[in-house]
């Protein structure tokens, strides 16, 4: 009964943004369209998360306060951690594309996002688009 419990269990969604307004705006667009989310306001904080092996997929910032969402991405790969991300940034340049989406990255996308691209990009990572 709990595995059916767990496989019924929406999607965890984590979001890394250093802008308390952008981890808002994206937990609400989130958990209305039910999924589960977890924010953080750093990659450090994500690293120390005891949900790591729980997550779907991982939407974060290029540019943090500290480490970088590249950095998040490369450093998550390499405890074993192979989650879908999703890197999102005001700084659209090709310069961070280019490494994010070798390193495994489902989508790159600037902000401001829409809503329809962020969601078309989540069901991506979530192997249902």
């Amino acid at each position: 009964m709990k595995d059916q419990e767990v496989a019924a269990r929406p999607p965890l969604i984590a979001c890394v943004d250093d802008d308390a307004s952008v981890r808002e705006a994206i937990e609400g667009l989130l958990l209305a369209s039910r999924f589960r989310v977890v924010t953080f306001d750093s990659a450090e904080a994500m690293l120390q998360s005891e949900r790591l092996d729980s997550l779907s997929c991982l939407i974060a910032d290029v540019k943090l306060g500290g480490k970088s969402g590249l950095e998040l991405q490369r450093d998550l790969l390499a405890m074993g951690h192979a989650i879908p991300t999703i890197i999102i940034t005001a700084f659209f340049e090709e310069g961070y594309r280019g490494p994010a989406m070798k390193a495994g990255a489902v989508a790159f996308l600037p902000k401001p996002i829409s809503s329809e691209r962020l969601l078309s990009a989540v069901n991506t990572a979530l192997g249902r688009g």
